[in-house]
């Protein structure tokens, strides 16, 4: 019984700052999505569920939520399989190899705003100009300020960044697959698809789990590189939901509103992840 109250002692300061910094801002947040309140003055109203029948009609924010998802599908997509490709070389029999590494896991130490900004540079000067020195007309347009590829130039500079992590879990879950199994396969005649669908797959299912839930989670929250790269520009073209919300909340002063469709990103993400993680756990190998 005293061990008990000791270990409660220990556990006390975890579960006091999770309630203080988790629980109760999600409450707090909760009940005012259920008001009419600006962010700004002192009054404001219950209006019940008016918020979340407003947005199932705000075509703003449904064009936003379908960016957003198209994005994220291409950024899961584009992040994963480099990120497989690139780690199943580093893990191979390669000259420099250290230097490699570093090499690919460079981009994750640098600030994204950071890099939004030195890319929203290279799209607008550096390729136009490289474009025009060498007359290829593609390189001579700039992504950002074209409606229909401004999404691409975006995804582009994410993936550049949001590779290295990936790449760094995916190396650490190769070299945990028992090279035996790679022996026996080889042995029965199984080819380089056959092994790593049925010997390197289900091994590295936790770290692909845990790369598409962050990777979804970067894609569905996706913020910084745009307001770097086009301020939810052009034409409200890159208009993610996460940036959508910054700007009710902290422009049109639609606080209420904002928290509302924040919550709608958390059920969202909340949903696509548990649902992931159960198919791909069902594949998983245990040693």
């Amino acid at each position: 019984m005293k061990s008990q109250k000791i270990y409660g002692l220990f556990v006390l300061p975890a579960v006091i700052s999770y309630t203080l910094f988790w629980v109760f801002p999600v409450a707090v947040g909760f009940f005012y999505s259920l008001t009419d309140w600006n962010g700004i003055r002192r009054s404001y109203s219950l209006i019940g569920g008016r918020n979340y029948l407003r947005i199932l009609q705000d075509s703003r924010f449904l064009d936003s939520l379908g960016f957003t998802l198209h994005y994220t599908v291409l950024l899961v997509i584009a992040i994963n399989l480099l990120a497989l490709v690139i780690a199943s070389l580093l893990n191979g029999r390669l000259r420099g190899t250290r230097f490699y590494r570093s090499l690919f896991f460079f981009p994750a130490v640098l600030s994204m705003v950071t890099v939004g900004l030195i890319f929203n540079q290279i799209f607008y000067h550096v390729i136009p100009w490289i474009g025009d020195l060498l007359q290829i007309p593609l390189l001579q347009t700039n992504l950002l300020a074209d409606q229909d590829t401004a999404e691409y130039g975006v995804l582009l500079v994410n993936i550049w960044q949001g590779t290295a992590i990936p790449i760094i879990l995916y190396l650490a879950g190769l070299q945990s697959v028992p090279k035996e199994l790679y022996e026996v396969a080889q042995l029965e005649g199984a080819g380089v698809l056959q092994r790593f669908s049925h010997v390197t797959f289900p091994f590295i299912i936790p770290v692909i789990s845990m790369n598409l839930v962050v990777t979804l989670k970067s894609g569905l929250m996706v913020f910084d590189y745009i307001a770097a790269l086009t301020d939810g520009g052009p034409g409200r073209a890159t208009e993610s939901m996460a940036f959508l919300i910054y700007t009710n909340a902290f422009k049109e002063m639609k606080f209420s509103y904002a928290v509302t469709e924040s919550f709608v990103i958390f059920l969202l993400i909340t949903v696509i992840s548990i649902v992931q993680i159960r198919l791909l756990g069902r594949r998983e190998a245990h040693a």
